[in-house]
C-alpha cells in the first residue's frame, strides 16, 4: 500500500487559521472597548475610598504586556525547541517527525497563551465599561467643582448635615482631560490583575506540564509510567498528524511496559507492585519555575492596590478572571497535568475540521488528518478519548 501523504489538507489548515483569526478578533475587540466611554457611576465627594492621591504606576501597560505575554511566549518557544518531544519519544521517531511535533507543540503552546490573554482582556474591558466603578483616586482625577455642587446632585438625604453629603454625577469634574476622567471609572475589575494572571498562570501550567511538576497521584486507570515503558504504545502518544505521516517508527523490543500495565514486576510477574511505587514526588527545585510566574502575577496585582488604582475586590475579581481563562485555555489545547505526559491534544480530523453534527463522537477520528470522508461503520466508534 502506498504511504499516505504527510501533508495536512487545505481544509484542516484553514480551520486552524480561523482559530487564530477569532483569537486575534477577540483581542482587537477588547482593545476597541478601551476607546468606549464607560458608565460613570455617581459618587460622593465625602467618600474616603475614592479620595486617594493620583500616583504614577510602577507597572505600565507596556511593561505588563512584556512580562505577561511576550516573556511567556519566548519561554514557551525555548522550552519546545530544546525539550520537545523528549528522549524517550525521540528514539522512536525520525527527524521529520520530531520537527513536526516541535512545530505542533509550539503552535499549541502559543495558541493557548493567546486564547487565555485575549479572553481575559476582552472580558475585563467589557466589564470595566459596564460597571463604571470609580477608582480609589477618582477625586484627584476629577478635580470637582466644589463651588457649584447643587447643579450636579443625583440624590442623597444628607444636605441638612453638609451640602457635600450627596451623590453627584461626573459632570462636576473640572478636569478637561476626558481620557483621565473616563479611566477613573474603570476600577472594576482590575485589568493588570486579569492580564497578568491569564498569561503567567498559563505559563506555570505549561511548565508544569512539560517538566511533570505536580503532586504525586494514583492513576485512575492502568497506564504506562512513560513512553519508554510501553513501546507498544509509543505511537499512541504521538499526535495523529505525526503517526499517520507514512513513515515507520523504530521498534523497541523491551516488553517491560506490558508488565507495568498489568501491575506486575518485570522480573516476577506473579508479584504485584506495591502501591507506593506507582508515583514519586518531583525534585523540590522544580517548584521554582512553577511558582515564579505566579509570584510575578501576585506582585503585579499588589501594585494596583498599593498605588491606589483599584480596590481590593477589583483585584480579586480580575485575578479570578485571569485564573479561569488561563485554566480554560490550557485545557483547551493540552492534556491534563496528571495524565497527559506533557502533550498537547492532537489535531482535528480533516472531515471534522470545522464542526460535527449529532451522532458524531468528537473531532478526532482514527484516520488521521488527511483522510476524506467517514464510513458509516465508523459512526459511534471513533469517539474522542478526551
Amino acid at each position: 500500500m502506498a504511504p499516505k501523504s504527510s501533508r495536512p489538507s487545505v481544509r484542516l489548515i484553514l480551520s486552524y487559521v480561523l482559530d487564530w483569526i477569532i483569537i486575534i478578533a477577540v483581542a482587537a475587540a477588547g482593545g476597541g472597548l478601551n476607546s468606549v466611554t464607560p458608565n460613570h457611576r455617581p459618587f460622593s465627594l465625602l467618600d474616603l475610598d475614592i479620595s486617594f492621591p493620583l500616583v504614577t504606576e510602577s507597572i505600565s501597560t507596556i511593561t505588563l504586556v512584556i512580562v505577561s505575554l511576550v516573556a511567556p511566549a519566548v519561554i514557551i518557544f525555548l522550552v519546545v525547541a530544546i525539550l520537545v518531544p523528549g528522549r524517550n519519544v525521540t528514539r522512536n521517531m525520525n527527524r521529520s517527525q520530531v520537527l513536526r511535533m516541535k512545530l505542533w507543540e509550539f503552535e499549541k503552546g502559543w495558541a493557548g497563551l493567546a486564547l487565555a490573554v485575549a479572553t481575559a482582556f476582552f472580558i475585563t474591558q467589557g466589564a470595566k465599561n459596564l460597571f463604571g466603578k470609580p477608582r480609589p483616586d477618582l477625586l484627584a482625577r476629577c478635580q470637582p467643582d466644589l463651588a457649584n455642587i447643587a447643579a450636579h446632585v443625583v440624590g442623597g438625604y444628607g444636605q441638612d448635615i453638609s451640602p457635600r453629603w450627596v451623590l453627584v454625577r461626573s459632570s462636576i469634574c473640572k478636569n478637561t482631560d476626558t481620557s483621565v476622567v473616563n479611566d477613573g471609572f474603570r476600577s472594576y475589575p482590575s485589568g493588570h490583575s486579569s492580564f497578568s494572571w491569564s498569561g503567567l498562570l498559563y505559563l506555570t501550567l505549561f511548565l508544569c506540564s512539560k517538566f511533570s511538576i505536580g503532586i504525586p497521584y494514583l492513576p485512575r486507570e492502568p497506564t504506562a509510567s512513560d513512553s519508554k515503558s510501553a513501546p507498544s504504545q509509543a505511537r499512541a502518544v504521538l499526535p495523529l498528524h505525526v503517526r499517520d505521516s507514512g513513515e515507520e517508527t523504530a521498534k523497541d523490543d523491551n516488553d517491560d511496559g506490558a508488565n507495568i500495565l498489568e501491575g506486575t514486576s518485570p522480573s516476577a510477574s506473579s508479584q504485584p507492585i506495591s502501591i507506593r511505587t506507582l508515583a514519586a514526588s518531583p525534585p523540590v527545585y522544580l517548584i521554582v519555575p512553577a511558582f515564579l510566574p505566579i509570584a510575578v502575577a501576585v506582585y503585579i496585582s499588589s501594585t494596583r492596590y498599593a498605588q491606589f488604582y483599584h480596590h481590593g475586590f477589583d483585584i480579586l475579581s480580575g485575578s479570578l478572571i485571569g485564573i479561569l481563562t488561563a485554566w480554560f485555555a490550557f485545557r483547551w489545547y493540552h492534556l491534563p497535568l496528571s495524565r497527559g505526559q506533557g502533550w498537547a491534544w492532537g489535531s482535528r480530523s480533516q472531515s471534522r475540521a470545522f464542526g460535527i453534527g449529532v451522532g458524531t463522537g468528537g473531532y478526532k477520528e482514527e484516520r488521521g488528518w488527511n483522510e476524506r470522508g467517514t464510513r458509516m461503520s465508523d459512526l459511534g466508534t471513533n469517539r474522542s478519548r478526551v
